[in-house]
Protein backbone atom coordinates (compact mmCIF):
# COMPACT_ATOMS: atom_id res chain seq x y z
CA UNK A 1 0.00 0.00 0.00
CA UNK A 2 1.70 3.33 -1.01
CA UNK A 3 2.23 5.80 1.79
CA UNK A 4 1.02 8.96 2.03
CA UNK A 5 3.18 12.23 1.03
CA UNK A 6 2.70 13.18 4.88
CA UNK A 7 3.02 10.15 6.27
CA UNK A 8 6.64 9.69 4.05
CA UNK A 9 7.98 12.55 6.83
CA UNK A 10 10.90 11.47 9.22
CA UNK A 11 9.82 10.97 12.94
CA UNK A 12 12.31 13.24 13.68
CA UNK A 13 10.52 16.20 11.96
CA UNK A 14 7.25 14.79 13.22
CA UNK A 15 8.40 15.13 16.77
CA UNK A 16 9.82 18.75 16.42
CA UNK A 17 7.73 21.87 17.43
CA UNK A 18 7.63 24.65 15.70
CA UNK A 19 9.69 27.84 17.02
CA UNK A 20 6.82 29.56 19.19
CA UNK A 21 9.05 32.86 18.30
CA UNK A 22 8.66 32.59 14.33
CA UNK A 23 4.90 30.94 14.77
CA UNK A 24 4.03 34.38 16.54
CA UNK A 25 5.41 36.72 14.45
CA UNK A 26 3.59 34.87 11.72
CA UNK A 27 -0.10 35.04 13.19
CA UNK A 28 1.03 38.99 13.51
CA UNK A 29 1.73 39.08 9.92
CA UNK A 30 -1.45 37.34 9.16
CA UNK A 31 -3.49 39.97 11.39
CA UNK A 32 -1.63 42.76 9.57
CA UNK A 33 -2.60 41.36 6.09
CA UNK A 34 -6.01 41.36 7.95
CA UNK A 35 -5.64 45.46 8.43
CA UNK A 36 -5.32 45.48 11.82
CA UNK A 37 -2.18 47.26 13.57
CA UNK A 38 -0.56 44.58 15.37
CA UNK A 39 2.83 45.87 17.64
CA UNK A 40 5.36 42.77 17.35
CA UNK A 41 7.11 42.56 20.79
CA UNK A 42 7.67 38.85 20.14
CA UNK A 43 10.91 38.15 17.77
CA UNK A 44 14.30 38.33 19.16
CA UNK A 45 15.68 41.48 16.88
CA UNK A 46 17.06 44.61 17.57
CA UNK A 47 15.21 47.24 15.75
CA UNK A 48 18.27 49.49 15.16
CA UNK A 49 20.13 49.07 11.94
CA UNK A 50 23.53 47.68 11.58
CA UNK A 51 26.08 50.50 11.91
CA UNK A 52 27.50 52.24 8.61
CA UNK A 53 30.88 51.06 9.12
CA UNK A 54 30.06 47.66 9.15
CA UNK A 55 27.88 47.86 5.90
CA UNK A 56 30.68 49.91 4.48
CA UNK A 57 33.42 46.88 5.11
CA UNK A 58 30.98 44.48 3.77
CA UNK A 59 30.46 46.75 0.25
CA UNK A 60 34.10 47.11 0.39
CA UNK A 61 34.45 43.51 0.18
CA UNK A 62 31.72 42.63 -1.90
CA UNK A 63 33.76 45.46 -4.64
CA UNK A 64 37.04 43.15 -3.90
CA UNK A 65 35.55 40.11 -5.41
CA UNK A 66 35.04 38.47 -1.49
CA UNK A 67 32.29 36.43 -2.92
CA UNK A 68 33.81 33.20 -3.49
CA UNK A 69 33.67 29.65 -0.85
CA UNK A 70 35.85 30.25 2.65
CA UNK A 71 37.23 28.09 4.38
CA UNK A 72 34.73 25.70 6.60
CA UNK A 73 35.58 27.17 9.68
CA UNK A 74 35.67 30.84 8.73
CA UNK A 75 38.43 32.89 7.35
CA UNK A 76 41.61 33.06 9.28
CA UNK A 77 40.99 37.13 9.46
CA UNK A 78 38.09 36.51 11.18
CA UNK A 79 38.75 33.35 13.18
CA UNK A 80 41.87 35.49 14.39
CA UNK A 81 39.69 38.71 15.18
CA UNK A 82 37.69 36.55 17.25
CA UNK A 83 40.52 34.74 19.21
CA UNK A 84 41.73 38.50 20.13
CA UNK A 85 37.96 39.53 20.95
CA UNK A 86 38.00 36.13 23.40
CA UNK A 87 41.43 37.53 24.92
CA UNK A 88 40.44 40.78 25.03
CA UNK A 89 36.94 40.82 26.33
CA UNK A 90 36.57 37.24 28.08
CA UNK A 91 39.18 36.05 29.34
CA UNK A 92 39.57 33.27 27.45
CA UNK A 93 42.89 32.19 25.50
CA UNK A 94 42.25 30.43 21.91
CA UNK A 95 44.43 29.33 18.76
CA UNK A 96 42.33 30.20 15.34
CA UNK A 97 42.30 26.73 15.11
CA UNK A 98 39.64 26.39 17.67
CA UNK A 99 37.37 28.86 16.67
CA UNK A 100 34.48 28.20 14.04
CA UNK A 101 32.23 30.57 12.52
CA UNK A 102 28.95 29.32 11.48
CA UNK A 103 25.79 30.71 10.35
CA UNK A 104 24.43 32.36 13.37
CA UNK A 105 25.01 31.09 16.36
CA UNK A 106 21.70 28.85 16.29
CA UNK A 107 23.66 26.60 13.65
CA UNK A 108 27.21 26.71 16.34
CA UNK A 109 24.62 25.01 19.23
CA UNK A 110 23.13 22.65 16.95
CA UNK A 111 27.03 22.05 15.68
CA UNK A 112 28.09 21.36 19.24
CA UNK A 113 24.57 19.26 20.36
CA UNK A 114 25.41 16.94 17.27
CA UNK A 115 28.90 16.41 17.70
CA UNK A 116 28.55 15.20 21.72
CA UNK A 117 24.94 13.93 22.00
CA UNK A 118 24.58 9.93 21.10
CA UNK A 119 20.96 7.88 21.81
CA UNK A 120 20.05 8.10 25.64
CA UNK A 121 22.45 10.55 26.76
CA UNK A 122 21.07 13.86 29.42
CA UNK A 123 21.38 17.14 28.47
CA UNK A 124 20.77 19.96 31.65
CA UNK A 125 18.86 22.57 30.07
CA UNK A 126 18.57 25.77 32.68
CA UNK A 127 15.00 27.15 32.71
CA UNK A 128 13.72 29.13 31.38
CA UNK A 129 15.60 28.17 28.42
CA UNK A 130 16.24 29.61 24.83
CA UNK A 131 13.26 27.93 22.34
CA UNK A 132 15.55 25.90 20.31
CA UNK A 133 18.09 23.98 22.79
CA UNK A 134 14.80 21.91 23.38
CA UNK A 135 14.03 20.77 19.89
CA UNK A 136 18.23 20.83 18.91
CA UNK A 137 18.51 18.59 21.82
CA UNK A 138 16.00 16.20 21.13
CA UNK A 139 16.66 16.14 17.38
CA UNK A 140 19.87 14.46 18.47
CA UNK A 141 18.42 11.90 20.06
CA UNK A 142 19.17 12.31 23.62
CA UNK A 143 17.29 13.71 26.43
CA UNK A 144 16.40 17.11 27.85
CA UNK A 145 16.06 17.50 31.77
CA UNK A 146 14.88 20.59 32.10
CA UNK A 147 16.86 22.44 35.82
CA UNK A 148 13.50 25.01 36.59
CA UNK A 149 14.25 28.35 38.18
CA UNK A 150 11.33 30.79 39.10
CA UNK A 151 11.19 34.23 39.48
CA UNK A 152 11.82 34.44 42.98
CA UNK A 153 15.26 33.01 42.30
CA UNK A 154 15.63 36.12 39.11
CA UNK A 155 15.35 32.53 37.04
CA UNK A 156 18.37 31.46 38.05
CA UNK A 157 19.43 27.71 38.80
CA UNK A 158 21.17 27.13 41.85
CA UNK A 159 24.42 24.95 42.48
CA UNK A 160 22.58 22.73 44.67
CA UNK A 161 20.32 22.49 41.94
CA UNK A 162 22.44 21.69 39.07
CA UNK A 163 23.94 18.81 41.87
CA UNK A 164 20.89 17.30 42.30
CA UNK A 165 19.94 17.32 38.20
CA UNK A 166 23.31 15.30 37.09
CA UNK A 167 22.58 11.93 36.24
CA UNK A 168 24.96 9.27 35.22
CA UNK A 169 24.41 9.40 31.66
CA UNK A 170 24.52 13.53 31.61
CA UNK A 171 26.75 14.78 28.51
CA UNK A 172 26.17 18.45 28.53
CA UNK A 173 25.14 21.41 30.41
CA UNK A 174 23.34 24.70 28.40
CA UNK A 175 22.21 27.90 29.38
CA UNK A 176 22.48 31.44 28.29
CA UNK A 177 23.83 34.57 29.98
CA UNK A 178 22.32 37.52 29.99
CA UNK A 179 19.64 34.79 29.20
CA UNK A 180 16.90 34.63 26.77
CA UNK A 181 13.60 34.86 27.66
CA UNK A 182 14.46 36.03 30.80
CA UNK A 183 16.89 38.99 31.01
CA UNK A 184 18.49 37.36 33.89
CA UNK A 185 22.52 37.87 33.55
CA UNK A 186 25.22 35.04 36.36
CA UNK A 187 27.25 36.75 38.39
CA UNK A 188 30.84 36.23 38.69
CA UNK A 189 30.30 34.50 41.80
CA UNK A 190 27.06 32.76 40.66
CA UNK A 191 28.78 30.90 37.94
CA UNK A 192 31.81 30.11 40.21
CA UNK A 193 28.98 28.00 42.38
CA UNK A 194 28.42 26.62 39.57
CA UNK A 195 31.69 25.73 38.61
CA UNK A 196 32.21 24.51 41.77
CA UNK A 197 29.61 21.10 41.06
CA UNK A 198 31.02 20.84 37.85
CA UNK A 199 34.65 20.19 38.92
CA UNK A 200 33.27 17.28 40.56
CA UNK A 201 32.08 15.99 37.61
CA UNK A 202 35.13 16.68 34.63
CA UNK A 203 33.05 14.79 31.76
CA UNK A 204 30.26 17.27 31.17
CA UNK A 205 30.76 19.79 28.63
CA UNK A 206 29.48 23.24 29.13
CA UNK A 207 27.59 25.09 26.39
CA UNK A 208 27.77 28.59 27.23
CA UNK A 209 25.45 30.65 25.31
CA UNK A 210 27.24 34.56 25.08
CA UNK A 211 24.99 35.97 22.30
CA UNK A 212 23.42 38.95 24.42
CA UNK A 213 26.86 39.57 25.90
CA UNK A 214 27.37 43.08 25.30
CA UNK A 215 23.47 43.92 26.09
CA UNK A 216 24.23 44.00 29.87
CA UNK A 217 22.94 46.74 32.02
CA UNK A 218 24.69 45.60 35.38
CA UNK A 219 28.11 44.52 36.51
CA UNK A 220 30.92 43.58 33.43
CA UNK A 221 30.07 40.40 31.96
CA UNK A 222 31.85 37.09 33.25
CA UNK A 223 32.23 33.85 30.70
CA UNK A 224 32.12 30.78 32.77
CA UNK A 225 34.89 29.61 30.86
CA UNK A 226 37.35 32.24 32.14
CA UNK A 227 37.21 30.45 35.84
CA UNK A 228 39.53 27.87 37.49
CA UNK A 229 39.29 24.37 35.52
CA UNK A 230 36.53 25.75 33.32
CA UNK A 231 38.13 26.53 30.01
CA UNK A 232 38.87 22.90 28.43
CA UNK A 233 35.20 21.86 28.98
CA UNK A 234 33.26 25.00 27.87
CA UNK A 235 31.81 25.86 24.50
CA UNK A 236 31.46 29.83 24.47
CA UNK A 237 29.16 30.52 21.78
CA UNK A 238 28.63 34.18 20.93
CA UNK A 239 27.92 35.96 17.43
CA UNK A 240 26.59 39.10 15.52
CA UNK A 241 23.59 39.64 15.55
CA UNK A 242 22.05 41.01 18.89
CA UNK A 243 25.06 43.10 19.94
CA UNK A 244 26.32 44.49 16.78
CA UNK A 245 22.14 44.60 14.89
CA UNK A 246 23.59 42.25 12.49
CA UNK A 247 20.68 39.33 12.53
CA UNK A 248 20.32 38.88 9.13
CA UNK A 249 24.32 38.87 8.25
CA UNK A 250 23.37 35.42 10.26
CA UNK A 251 26.75 34.76 11.73
CA UNK A 252 27.67 33.35 14.97
CA UNK A 253 30.81 31.70 16.54
CA UNK A 254 32.29 29.29 18.96
CA UNK A 255 35.52 28.79 20.95
CA UNK A 256 36.15 25.40 21.93
CA UNK A 257 38.47 22.85 22.62
CA UNK A 258 40.54 21.98 19.54
CA UNK A 259 38.72 18.05 19.94
CA UNK A 260 35.41 19.65 19.61
CA UNK A 261 36.06 22.52 17.21
CA UNK A 262 37.78 19.69 14.62
CA UNK A 263 33.95 17.54 15.24
CA UNK A 264 31.83 20.89 14.61
CA UNK A 265 33.80 22.13 11.97
CA UNK A 266 33.04 18.11 10.05
CA UNK A 267 29.87 18.47 10.58
CA UNK A 268 29.12 22.15 9.27
CA UNK A 269 31.61 20.82 6.30
CA UNK A 270 28.37 18.43 5.74
CA UNK A 271 26.03 20.30 6.31
CA UNK A 272 26.54 24.11 5.17
CA UNK A 273 30.32 24.47 4.69
CA UNK A 274 31.85 28.13 5.61
CA UNK A 275 29.76 31.09 6.19
CA UNK A 276 29.18 33.64 4.14
CA UNK A 277 31.93 35.61 2.77
CA UNK A 278 31.25 39.15 2.30
CA UNK A 279 29.82 38.98 5.53
CA UNK A 280 32.88 37.52 7.52
CA UNK A 281 34.84 40.44 6.28
CA UNK A 282 32.47 42.78 7.79
CA UNK A 283 32.43 41.20 10.83
CA UNK A 284 36.49 41.35 10.97
CA UNK A 285 35.68 45.11 10.90
CA UNK A 286 32.70 45.03 13.86
CA UNK A 287 34.91 43.13 15.96
CA UNK A 288 38.49 45.06 15.27
CA UNK A 289 37.32 48.96 14.76
CA UNK A 290 36.44 51.03 17.89
CA UNK A 291 33.18 52.27 17.97
CA UNK A 292 30.18 53.41 20.32
CA UNK A 293 27.50 51.91 18.45
CA UNK A 294 27.29 48.86 21.03
CA UNK A 295 27.13 51.50 23.73
CA UNK A 296 24.78 53.72 22.56
CA UNK A 297 22.51 50.69 21.64
CA UNK A 298 22.63 48.94 24.89
CA UNK A 299 21.72 52.86 26.55
CA UNK A 300 18.70 53.15 25.01
CA UNK A 301 17.93 49.39 25.46
CA UNK A 302 18.58 50.00 29.02
CA UNK A 303 15.84 53.16 28.86
CA UNK A 304 13.34 50.65 27.24
CA UNK A 305 13.52 47.88 29.84
CA UNK A 306 12.81 51.13 32.41
CA UNK A 307 9.74 52.13 30.76
CA UNK A 308 8.46 48.40 30.28
CA UNK A 309 8.98 47.49 33.43
CA UNK A 310 7.13 50.93 34.88
CA UNK A 311 4.49 50.52 32.51
CA UNK A 312 3.78 46.52 33.64
CA UNK A 313 3.80 47.52 37.59
CA UNK A 314 1.04 49.88 36.44
CA UNK A 315 -1.06 46.57 35.89
CA UNK A 316 -2.78 44.68 38.47
CA UNK A 317 -1.76 41.42 39.48
CA UNK A 318 1.81 41.10 37.30
CA UNK A 319 4.68 40.00 39.08
CA UNK A 320 7.44 42.21 37.00
CA UNK A 321 11.11 41.06 37.68
CA UNK A 322 14.26 43.39 36.86
CA UNK A 323 16.29 42.14 34.19
CA UNK A 324 19.70 42.86 33.65
CA UNK A 325 20.44 41.98 30.40
CA UNK A 326 18.98 41.27 26.50
CA UNK A 327 16.31 42.86 25.61
CA UNK A 328 13.33 41.19 27.19
CA UNK A 329 11.56 40.95 30.26
CA UNK A 330 9.68 37.81 31.59
CA UNK A 331 6.55 39.12 33.96
CA UNK A 332 4.65 36.20 35.75
CA UNK A 333 0.94 36.82 34.83
CA UNK A 334 -0.82 33.19 36.42
CA UNK A 335 -2.63 35.29 38.58
CA UNK A 336 -4.84 35.95 35.07
CA UNK A 337 -5.65 32.32 34.79
CA UNK A 338 -9.18 31.56 35.10
CA UNK A 339 -10.25 34.98 34.10
CA UNK A 340 -12.43 35.23 31.03
CA UNK A 341 -13.92 37.76 28.60
CA UNK A 342 -17.01 36.56 27.00
CA UNK A 343 -16.24 33.40 25.71
CA UNK A 344 -12.63 33.68 26.13
CA UNK A 345 -11.25 32.03 29.25
CA UNK A 346 -7.63 32.64 30.02
CA UNK A 347 -6.12 29.22 31.78
CA UNK A 348 -2.79 29.35 30.87
CA UNK A 349 0.62 31.24 29.47
CA UNK A 350 -0.90 30.28 26.03
CA UNK A 351 -4.02 31.68 26.14
CA UNK A 352 -3.27 34.85 27.97
CA UNK A 353 -0.98 35.39 24.91
CA UNK A 354 -2.97 34.39 22.19
CA UNK A 355 -5.66 36.93 24.18
CA UNK A 356 -3.26 40.11 23.72
CA UNK A 357 -2.89 39.37 20.21
CA UNK A 358 -6.64 39.16 19.39
CA UNK A 359 -7.59 41.43 22.20
CA UNK A 360 -4.78 44.42 21.99
CA UNK A 361 -3.32 43.37 18.90
CA UNK A 362 0.25 42.73 20.68
CA UNK A 363 2.09 40.15 19.91
CA UNK A 364 3.80 38.34 22.93
CA UNK A 365 4.69 34.70 23.21
CA UNK A 366 3.81 32.30 26.03
CA UNK A 367 6.66 31.25 28.47
CA UNK A 368 5.71 27.78 27.88
CA UNK A 369 7.52 28.34 24.86
CA UNK A 370 10.72 28.79 27.22
CA UNK A 371 9.87 26.25 30.05
CA UNK A 372 7.88 28.06 32.03
CA UNK A 373 4.07 28.01 31.94
CA UNK A 374 3.03 31.26 34.41
CA UNK A 375 4.85 33.48 32.10
CA UNK A 376 5.18 35.40 29.13
CA UNK A 377 8.11 37.10 27.19
CA UNK A 378 7.88 40.65 25.94
CA UNK A 379 10.64 42.22 23.68
CA UNK A 380 11.49 45.71 24.34
CA UNK A 381 13.32 45.66 21.05
CA UNK A 382 11.03 48.31 19.43
CA UNK A 383 10.36 52.62 19.74
CA UNK A 384 9.27 54.48 22.78
CA UNK A 385 6.07 55.03 20.85
CA UNK A 386 5.20 51.31 19.84
CA UNK A 387 6.00 49.90 23.63
CA UNK A 388 3.49 52.84 25.27
CA UNK A 389 0.99 52.11 22.79
CA UNK A 390 1.19 48.16 23.50
CA UNK A 391 1.11 48.84 26.85
CA UNK A 392 -1.84 50.74 26.86
CA UNK A 393 -3.73 48.14 24.68
CA UNK A 394 -2.07 45.33 27.33
CA UNK A 395 -3.84 47.28 30.42
CA UNK A 396 -7.45 47.87 28.46
CA UNK A 397 -7.61 44.43 27.34
CA UNK A 398 -6.72 42.72 30.81
CA UNK A 399 -8.72 44.95 32.52
CA UNK A 400 -12.01 43.14 30.66
CA UNK A 401 -10.90 40.08 32.42
CA UNK A 402 -13.24 39.40 35.16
Amino acid sequence: MKKSFEDMISHRVKNMKESATIKMAQKARDLREQGHKVIALSLGEPDFDTPDYIKDAAIEALKAGKTKYTPVPGIMELRQAIVDKFKRENNLEYTPSQIVVSNGAKQSIANVCLSLLNEGDDALVFTPYWVSYYEIIKLCGANPILIDAPIDQDFKVTPAQLEASITPNTEIVIFSSPCNPTGSVYSEEELEGLAEVLRKHPNIIVISDEIYEHINFGKPHVSIGSLEGMKDRTVTVNGFSKGFAMTGWRLGYIGAPQWLASACAKIQGQITSGANSFSQYAAVVALNEPSNAREEMKEKFEKRKGLVSQRLKEIPDIQVPNPTGAFYIFPNVSAYFGRSNGDISIENADDFAEYILTDAHVAIVSGSAFGNNDCVRISYAASEDDLNTALDRMKASLAKLK
